[in-house]
């Protein structure tokens, strides 16, 4: 009874951390939309949110990040599907070193990704210079430029999933339609697709919801009339518009409405199946000219993915104004890394980044750890609640939720007169944002450590820990001792994901980090690119920084989950 008790007071207060620093933030984004004052939250009215739809500026927005999701998902799924079907059902040269390199996109997001493509598809950039055209994109096709570099950044998503979800189907169905005499394609529209359309669904939904929301790569292009990028703008009339609300809550109820409609229409439920046969076993080889084939589109996909790295590269060691009209920089210097490091605006940058990642790791390793105790190894009512709390982010735009981080920063107990104010703010003449990035870091990314230590916790006997209690340890010295160390492969791997997207996170710098002495890398990034001269040149040597250090963490955490990676991403 006592340990029933203890679990229950553990499982409602971590609830109660969660409806504080994740739903409260998401309530003042939905209530500010609806207020009759801004300033108060006060009142309640349908004003605000009738103007953004008689905004024609406005609409336009929504329906261009609209178009951008719905045409990058569809991209990704036409690049990653493809793909996986490859990997899951053939042999073919060289495909241990094609599963991993296919993955390279990861280390890099769309927004320091869209540095290089604007050095190959400008008017005078790369491309251009390699076929003798003009074509201006980033003039005359930004949306196809955002389209194109986000799908390239995003479909290991859905390969993941597509993957995970191929994995674990039967091939005896496969099998046994063939002998009824389906053919390739009948099989694949009525037996593969209806049996992994969750999985499936679910990457395609992460990928929707980040590029819908996403608000680096449509800044970097110059695509300014997207709903995320007004959003950013409007923060400067937060205090005394409640149109950036109204526009947040668009933004958050349309996400969240082309979610339910595509899990209604292309979700489905999962199929249970009675066995699992080693799909290694199902494999069927290739070779000769198929299998080059199959290994050269792994080889097409992923030199087109790695050219925004590869202009990242290429722009930091660059001399400022020696790559234009050419296909690759006439002069290179490597003096561009030693000003990222050694400046102390882009300094200071990255250590506040080091700081608040780590930071939001030590949080979320403790809220991990309880979590997926509260959800594996009790059966105390409210676990459903827990994990679902958990997973919400994955599902909540993260622009809605910095948002709501400024629409806190703004009520009590901050705000000028709460009695937390000077403690945490982000607007002011002297705000302190910290606070909130650090909190912002942890609960985006606590699903990848709550998801890696659940799997940890279910492949770990509790009999173990029992057997600690019963020679006379208590149930904190049996889970130290005995428990973490079996999972601490499991911890750390999650752990990797927080730190190395925590360091590179996009929206929640952007819009928290008001004043450059609070700059995290990525808000540093922006900065440089609108310093004239040298400014790409070190933003872009900041972003090779960054590439480096997602590389070496997702490279650990692919090593320690394996095939489990793919879960991490899922909603």
């Amino acid at each position: 009874m006592r340990g029933r008790t203890w679990h229950a007071i553990i499982l409602w207060s971590l609830i109660a951390i969660l409806a504080v620093f994740l739903v409260y933030p998401i309530a003042l984004t939905i209530r500010g939309g609806f207020a009759d004052d801004p300033a108060t939250g006060r009142g309640f009215t349908l004003r605000h949110l009738g103007m953004v739809f008689q905004d024609p500026v406005l609409v336009g927005g929504l329906l261009n990040s609209l178009k951008i999701a719905a045409t990058t998902t569809t991209l990704a799924i036409a690049i990653a599907f493809p793909l996986a079907l490859l990997a899951a059902k053939y042999r073919y040269p060289l495909k241990g070193l094609w599963n991993a390199v296919i993955l390279v996109p990861l280390i890099l997001p769309p927004f320091v990704g869209a540095i290089g493509a604007r050095s190959i598809l400008g008017r005078e950039g790369a491309l251009n210079a390699l076929l003798g055209t003009e074509w201006d994109i980033l003039g005359n096709a930004k949306f196809f430029g955002v389209v194109v570099v986000q799908a390239l950044s995003l479909y290991p998503i859905i390969y993941l999933n597509a993957s995970a979800s191929l994995a674990n189907l039967d091939p005896a169905l496969d099998e046994a339609a063939e002998n009824l005499g389906a053919g390739a394609w009948r099989r694949l529209f009525r037996v593969t697709l209806p049996l992994i359309r969750p999985g499936l669904f679910a990457g395609a939904t992460i990928v929707f919801i980040w590029s819908f929301t996403e608000l680096g790569t449509p800044l970097m292009f110059d695509y300014y009339r997207v709903t995320p990028v007004q959003i950013f703008f409007g923060l400067r009339e937060v205090e005394n518009s409640a149109q950036p609300y109204a526009l947040t809550l668009v933004l958050l109820a349309t996400a969240v409405g082309m979610y339910v409609l595509g899990k209604m229409v292309f979700g489905g439920k999962a199929y249970a199946m009675y066995s699992k046969a080693s799909r290694a076993g199902g494999e069927k080889p290739l070779s000769g000219v198929a299998g080059w084939a199959a290994a050269g589109a792994f080889g097409l996909v992923t030199t087109l993915a790695i050219l925004p790295h590869l202009g990242v590269v290429l722009t930091s060691v660059t001399v400022p104004g020696r790559w234009y009209g050419t296909v690759l920089p006439e002069s290179l210097t490597l003096s561009h890394y030693g000003t990222a490091l050694g400046e102390p605006d882009s300094f200071r940058s990255i250590v506040n980044s080091l700081k608040f990642a780590s930071a939001a790791v030590v949080v979320d390793l403790g809220l991990g750890i309880l979590v997926a105790y509260m959800i594996v190894r009790t059966k105390v009512r409210g676990r459903g609640l827990l994990d679902a709390l958990c997973m919400l982010p994955l599902a909540v735009p993260g622009l809605v939720m910095a948002f709501g981080y400024v629409a806190m920063s703004l009520r009590w107990p901050f705000g000028k007169d709460g009695p937390l104010g000077g403690f945490a703010s982000v607007l002011g003449a002297d705000p302190n944002p910290i606070p909130f990035l650090i909190v912002a870091y942890a609960i985006r990314r606590l699903p990848y450590i709550v998801r890696s230590t659940v799997a940890g916790l279910e492949q770990t006997s509790g009999e173990l820990e029992e057997a600690a209690v019963n020679l006379g340890a208590s149930r904190f010295t049996a889970v130290r001792r005995v428990i973490v160390p079996l999972i601490l492969a499991n911890l750390i791997a999650g752990a990797l994901l927080v730190f190395s997207f925590s360091m590179l996170e996009v929206s929640d710098s952007l819009i928290l980090a008001q004043q450059q002495k609070n700059f995290p890398i990525t808000r540093a990034i922006f900065g440089f690119m609108d310093r004239l001269g040298d400014g790409p040149y070190i933003a872009s040597a900041m972003g090779v920084w960054g590439m480096a250090l997602l590389t070496v963490t997702l490279v650990g955490a692919s090593a320690m989950l394996g095939k489990k990676l793919g879960s991490i991403f899922r909603v």
